[in-house]
């Protein structure tokens, strides 16, 4: 199928769907620059944490395009995206066992924050991260924390640095991503710390990473407080997080 970037633009969620049955071709001034095209799914494989996702959970739309096509493709659409290890992938509404956790956490963060350098913030928020070979991602973590807000703001507003702390709370159609290629993705960029937050199970990882190395990760299940490494006087009470 071949539409103008015009159109692509104005009704991404569709030719995201549609390039699940054929390659669709995108042109600017009637020449071909961009291609979607669906990617073929993978067998879950458990992360480094022994963290395992039945196979067939729903995950993300994903598509394949180069960073500056999802740039081009994604700047003036509504909707909420990722570009991941050079696929893009489609947010989906959160669930409310998912907005539950996130508002406690996310007010226990803050508190904690309070008269501190570092600051916590919650998605949409975008964080654009390097790998060590130079491909470039860009993802919308539930939660951060971050420290170098100052030394990293761009002149347009946003920031450009790298999160001392990200927590993603899982859910049926993000935990694939979560468990395991956001688990690559931030151990390999510099986040110093990887929260996953179940709200089924009930339970928090701590996953500590250094020089792009996995530290034993830790688990936390209510009514103990999840403990930061990172941050020895950051102790997040989870008896409120899963009440």
């Amino acid at each position: 199928m071949i539409v103008n970037s015009t159109e692509v633009q104005n009704n991404f969620g569709k030719y995201l769907r549609l390039s699940a049955d054929e390659d669709i071709i995108i042109t600017r001034n009637g020449l071909p620059v961009a291609r979607l095209s669906a990617t073929r799914d993978e067998k879950y494989r458990p992360n480094a944490a022994g963290m395992t996702v039945k196979e067939g959970t729903p995950s993300h739309d994903r598509q394949k395009a180069t960073y500056e096509e999802f740039v081009e493709l994604t700047k003036d659409i509504e909707g909420r995206y990722e570009y991941i290890n050079g696929e893009i992938y489609q947010l989906v509404s959160p669930t409310t066992p998912h907005q539950a956790a996130l508002i406690e956490l996310i007010v226990q963060f803050y508190i904690w924050s309070e008269a501190k350098q570092c600051r916590p913030f919650v998605a949409p928020f975008d964080i654009t991260l390097q790998r060590p070979n130079g491909q470039i991602n860009m993802v919308q973590p539930d939660i951060m924390i971050i420290c170098d807000l100052e030394e990293h703001s761009g002149d347009d507003g946003y920031y450009k640095g790298v999160p001392t702390l990200i927590a993603e709370i899982l859910s049926e159609s993000t935990a694939r991503i979560d468990l395991v290629k956001k688990y690559d993705l931030y151990m390999s960029c510099g986040i110093a710390e990887y929260w996953v937050v179940d709200p089924e199970e009930q339970l928090v990882f701590v996953h500590s990473f250094k020089d792009g190395v996995a530290e034993r990760p830790m688990l936390y299940k209510p009514p103990a407080k999840a403990q930061s490494r990172v941050f020895p006087d950051l102790a997040i009470d989870l008896a409120l997080v899963f009440r």
